[in-house]
């Protein structure tokens, strides 16, 4: 979800390793350990929760996390919490990050300090002011100044233990006098509208010779500020809860008698309160966040036709994209977005079978055939990431549910073994995991995607043609991505596929880990089995499979798989989970008298049908059918006062739901749609509230079939698998090029050289493979050229803002650090060009 900005669209997202925590403070009881998890906030919002790791105080997460970010934020967050059966879990302590300082941070292992968590310093949200001050003379001719301070609205305030009724205090105060008034309560709203004004007695003398009748000493506009504290009025005994505060100074009204800006709410004291740090313990992390500015499609149009050509050069190594991976650091980071961008246009087949070609062609020993982490082995990773994903799923995820919920002990090192365990039983309990696993890996060929199957082809056949005297060559060049670097990791990491929803205990990752060195040797068909693994009692261990039929299933396997023309991808039609978990839906009112109360259910997403239940496994409590979604929009908060909410619009009623968060609420709008996004009743317009009492809430009318006032949203890709952006991935590609820049000239100096003369090889340039000097020079010269366009164009872009940008806008409230850092940014590149 982007953000529209003046024909550039802003797309915001992270990735996050939560590593461990060290050195918590010890519980207060006897036993003196605790049950921690961690969650990662925008703000205050939850938006991911880690395990609970049980009885320690070092414990270790390990777990991986990414979202799309689909709103502004100010801090990303991080709480430690500890568990508590029968009470309220309790917050040992916090990482906040300001959005600001995250690329002091970007993808570096980090120990955070864990700070302490009070309403002081967890404030986040927005308000508008606006003061005016006016001169009196009263009866006495003195002259009285009155100040209006006026409180239109607040934005974006903290939601505390599931509700928000905010209220602000205005006071006027200064060094001899302090006079505060109230607003109304705004009941379940974190964007209350006051829209109310306060009035106060602001003296200043005539003359400094004379004093007034005021009962106090007068003072000077200057010495006296308007503060404005918000508070979250509640039930409970402890009193309100603190939300922010802002402070003005009157000498704002200096210039203008009238003055009007949005503010961030800040700490009390502006979070000035010495904190004593290093007491609550740390926390490691690496987060990688990501901003990309998008600008529109023909922007992009000469750097996208010149990576888009890279198949059809020759030789490959002289094309864009291969100069990419040659450029980076990591190759991972020029395949990913290369990769997404090939798959979008259908032509990542013709480029991963040019790179293949190129690289069998250098590869001497048909044993280390795809094995190094090349520009290839890598582009292969992402694509069978992206487009296998599903068939992943649907291979092993029963399997990996039902070993993390039986919970046999299959543990086979005698070193290891538990007292009372026996090596016997343990062995057969891996055996038939094993058996399984394979089994199912084996007959999932038919359900294989095609462009999975188009890829292994090329490899096959670019191996036998290489290595015509090795017979086994076709087989290991494609077991070598499906089995070593698809299934076994799968198998290794549940979670990081999205199979298991965290980090499997350690027994279970235990049996996991030994199942997939198990499943890792039989598809690699190695001649020596036995011999290939380092500890006796695998060996031991394999001899149950060395037979035959395992090695004929696996190349039977492989052969349906890596053969031209295998089938029709459509003639195998079977529902794939898209997507699955509890959210709240309100009643649909199908029964007449029926209660239109908010229930907990669990939701299914197949490309077949949207379905809810009591629990997961339950039948379905109602079922509709993915050709009877007519759109899936944003439900506004007012409707319900809840957030998060959006609606699936049938053609009888609309079904209301509210996600867990924005992350959540964003996810299920996305891919409902993207499912639905062919349906040929599709709506142009919607209501984008709900209807209550009888109409519309957003556009009265009382008719519940009357058509919508708004237009729907511009539609997503219709490929479920494949949510891709071509502009963005290129945005991406020339943001990489761009950083490598002087590497990108290094390259030309070596094309350079060696054109010229080539002999042994200089030491600085024989990190880069090229192969042609003068086409990769004409390649690199097209790249730079390009990629400098976009820079002008980003630089521009930016110029234009900074000039139209107002500091106290709605979009850059008084407070916004971020955008301070910007303005200091420009001033320094507007100061360096001129």
């Amino acid at each position: 979800m982007a953000v529209e900005d003046e024909g550039l669209r802003v797309f915001q997202s992270v990735r996050i390793k939560i590593g461990e925590a060290k050195n918590l403070p010890t519980y207060p009881g006897p036993n003196k350990m605790r049950d921690c998890y961690c969650t990662v906030n925008l703000d205050r919002e939850e938006v991911f929760r880690t395990k609970i790791v049980e009885k320690s105080l070092c414990p270790f997460y390990g777990e991986d996390f990414y979202c799309e970010i689909p709103r502004s934020f100010r801090h990303l967050s991080f709480y430690i919490f500890d568990r508590d059966v029968f009470r309220r879990d309790s917050i040992i302590g916090k990482v906040a990050i300001q959005k600001e300082d995250l690329p002091k941070y970007h993808n570096r292992d980090t120990w955070f300090q864990l700070q302490h968590v009070d309403a002081d310093s967890e404030v986040q949200g927005k308000v508008h002011l606006e003061l005016r001050l006016s001169e009196v003379i009263t009866d006495t001719g003195v002259v009285c100044h009155k100040l209006a301070a006026r409180i239109l609205e607040c934005q974006g305030l903290p939601i505390v233990n599931g509700q928000c009724d905010p209220y602000a205090t205005v006071t006027l105060a200064g060094p001899y006098r302090s006079e505060a008034k109230k607003t109304k309560v705004k009941k379940k709203t974190n964007n209350p509208q006051f829209d109310e004004v306060f009035y106060f007695e602001v003296t200043r003398p005539c003359s400094y010779n004379r004093k007034s009748h005021f009962d106090f000493e007068e003072e000077d506009v200057d010495k006296l500020e308007i503060r404005v504290d918000l508070w979250n009025a509640s039930n409970l005994k402890f009193g309100d809860e603190f939300l922010g505060e802002l402070r003005v100074p009157l000498n704002v009204l200096r210039q203008s008698s009238s003055y009007e800006a949005w503010y961030f709410l800040q700490p009390r004291d502006n979070g000035s309160k010495s904190l004593k740090p290093g007491d609550l313990g740390s926390l490691r992390l690496n987060v990688v966040y990501t901003e990309d500015h998008v600008f529109s499609s023909d922007y992009y149009s000469p750097l996208r036709d010149l990576l888009l050509r890279s198949a059809d050069v020759e030789p490959v190594s002289a094309s864009a994209a291969h100069v990419l991976g040659e450029v980076c650091r990591e190759k991972q980071e020029a395949a990913i977005p290369l990769v997404r961008l090939f798959l979008h246009y259908g032509r990542v087949v013709p480029f991963i079978s040019a790179i293949a070609n190129a690289e069998v062609r250098r590869t001497q020993d048909p044993n280390t055939i795809f094995r190094g982490n090349s520009l290839t082995s890598k582009c292969i990773d992402e694509t069978m990431k992206l487009a296998g994903m599903h068939y992943l799923h649907m291979t092993l995820k029963p399997a990996i549910e039902e070993i993390c919920q039986s919970h046999k002990s299959c543990e086979i090192d005698p070193v290891k073994l538990k007292d009372g365990e026996s090596l016997e039983n343990n062995m057969e309990n891996l055996r038939q995991y094993v058996d399984r696993i394979f089994n199912v890996i084996t007959k999932s060929g038919v359900s294989c995607p095609t462009v999975m199957c188009d890829i292994f082809f090329s490899l096959r056949e670019a191996a036998a043609k290489r290595f015509q005297d090795d017979l086994d060559v076709r087989y290991t060049a494609v077991s070598s991505f499906i089995f070593l670097r698809f299934f076994a990791p799968a198998i290794l990491s549940p979670n990081l596929f999205q199979l298991t929803p965290h980090h499997t205990d350690p027994q279970t990752s235990r049996t996991l880990t030994l199942i997939s060195k198990t499943i890792q040797t039989l598809g690699s068909l190695s001649k020596s089995k036995s011999a290939s693994f380092k500890e006796s009692y695998m060996a031991a261990f394999y001899e149950f499979f060395n037979e035959q039929k395992y090695a004929d299933a696996v190349k039977n396997f492989l052969d349906l798989i890596s053969s031209s023309g295998r089938r029709d991808p459509k003639s195998i039609e079977q529902p794939i989970l898209l997507k699955e978990g509890f959210m709240i839906k309100r009643a649909q009112g199908r029964k007449r008298f029926g209660m239109k109360n908010f229930k907990k259910r669990w939701f299914c997403l197949t490309n077949h049908e949207f379905t809810y239940q009591k629990s997961k496994g339950d039948q379905p409590l109602c079922s509709i059918p993915i050709e009877n979604i007519l759109a899936v929009e944003k439900l506004e908060e007012e409707s319900f006062k809840m957030k998060n909410m959006f609606q699936v619009i049938q053609p009888e009623r609309a079904l209301y739901i509210q996600a867990n968060n924005c992350v959540e609420a964003k996810a299920w709008i996305d891919i409902l749609t993207k499912v639905s996004q062919c349906n040929q009743k599709r709506l142009t317009v919607y209501h984008p509230s709900a209807y209550l009492n009888g109409h519309w809430l957003c556009c009265r009318a009382s008719s519940d079939t009357a058509p919508g006032c708004s237009p729907c949203t511009g539609g997503l890709p219709a490929n479920i698998q494949l949510d891709i952006d071509g502009d963005r991935e290129t945005e991406r590609i020339y943001s990489l090029f761009n950083s490598y820049m002087s590497k990108l000239e290094k390259m030309q100096e070596a094309c350079g050289s060696r054109s010229v003369y080539d002999g042994p090889e200089q030491e600085e340039y024989s990190t880069f493979i090229i192969d042609d000097p003068q086409e990769t020079y004409k390649t690199l010269k097209q790249v730079i050229t390009g990629v400098g366009a976009l820079e002008q164009e980003h630089a521009q872009y930016r110029r234009d803002k900074f000039k139209k940008t107002k500091y106290g806008s709605q979009e850059h409230p008084i407070g916004d650090k971020s955008f301070q850092s910007y303005i200091r940014q420009q001033s320094e590149t507007s100061t360096h060009s001129i």
